[in-house]
């Protein structure tokens, strides 16, 4: 059966274009309605409006995205790219958590998903993905020829990040990471104890702290610190909420940022700045636009092909000093 993305290709244009001119948008030439509406009558696509459709709309395609954690404020930037893309391509959003994202992803109300829940097992993805429903990832990578992921060069902005804080003199250090079996903690915590070893500055992994990518524990992970008056000259969070709850249980104590403590994150939220914390910053606007942008390709019949790297920057501000100048 002939599809939208089949008279899209037939006609060279992009499957907005195929929406616009079946729905008699003003945005296109004659010519190229004409072309359209002929092609869609020689091969038999029907776009009379389709009233088994949940929408009563045609045939246009649906981007499907899936996350769930609303307190980390980089998921709605994210979300903002997405969809300023879709908006301006005229598709349509739809947007659910895990319990929910299964059931439209195999229902055909949706034409592809961006993926951004890790609750999300792999092996319902690889199932699902296939020439008919394309799949993007972020921050992580699956195998598949449907399948395309966008990840985060964490390596290197970390390490940038470390080798920044041991060129202004400090040595000891903590770190607080998210959840462990994620690629995104597993990365920053290499490139971290990697420069770490090439300075030949000692860390031992009981300064290792397991966090949760949220403020209440890098609150209570350096409450506990403090306590134990083991405090290091500068606290790495694998995140900014982590950081954020560092600072605030650091300020609880007594201590000053960055007289005492120094403290860094990882996203650099609208909040990090406004606090003034040393973090590494990621487009996550653009991450989200190129996301949909992926998909759409994907939905015209392009596959995963290797992993796209999005790079980041480190953010110095105040809760970071040079400890060999002052």
């Amino acid at each position: 059966m002939v599809g939208i993305k089949d008279i899209a290709k037939l006609a060279g244009v992009s499957v907005s274009t195929v929406s616009n001119a079946i729905n008699g948008k003003k945005n296109i030439s004659e010519d190229t309605r004409n072309r359209i509406l002929k092609l869609c009558d020689e091969h038999g696509y029907s776009y009379v409006r389709n009233e088994n459709t949940i929408s009563g709309r045609m045939d246009i395609p649906t981007i499907l995205f899936n996350f769930s954690d609303f307190d980390r404020s980089f998921y709605l930037e994210i979300l903002n790219g997405v969809n300023t893309y879709v908006r301006e391509n005229n598709y349509d959003l739809m947007i659910c958590t895990k319990v929910s994202c299964e059931k439209f992803m195999r229902s055909g109300l949706t034409s592809g998903c961006i993926i951004l829940d890790m609750a999300m097992n792999n092996e319902l993805l690889i199932d699902v993905a296939g020439k008919d429903y394309p799949i993007v990832t972020l921050d992580r990578y699956i195998d598949h020829p449907y399948i395309k992921s966008i990840l985060v060069n964490n390596y290197d902005a970390m390490a940038e990040l470390t080798q920044g804080l041991v060129s202004r003199g400090y040595r000891r250090f903590s770190f607080i990471g998210g959840p462990e079996n994620t690629n995104d903690n597993m990365e920053r915590y290499r490139a971290f104890t990697d420069v770490l070893e090439r300075k030949h500055i000692r860390f031992s992994p009981k300064h290792y702290h397991a966090g949760d990518y949220r403020q209440k524990s890098g609150y209570m992970t350096t409450k506990i610190m403090a306590l134990s008056a083991e405090l290091p000259d500068c606290i790495v969070c694998a995140n900014d909420l982590m950081a954020i709850g560092a600072i605030k249980a650091l300020t609880d104590a007594g201590y000053r940022v960055p007289g005492d403590v120094a403290v860094t994150g990882f996203d650099d939220s609208m909040l990090a700045e406004n606090m003034g914390l040393t973090t590494v910053s990621i487009p996550n606007y653009e991450r989200g636009y190129i996301a949909a942008q992926y998909l759409m390709d994907g939905v015209m019949g392009e596959t995963g092909g290797e992993p796209l790297k999005i790079n980041a920057k480190v953010k110095w501000r105040g809760s970071v000093k040079d400890r060999l100048y002052g």
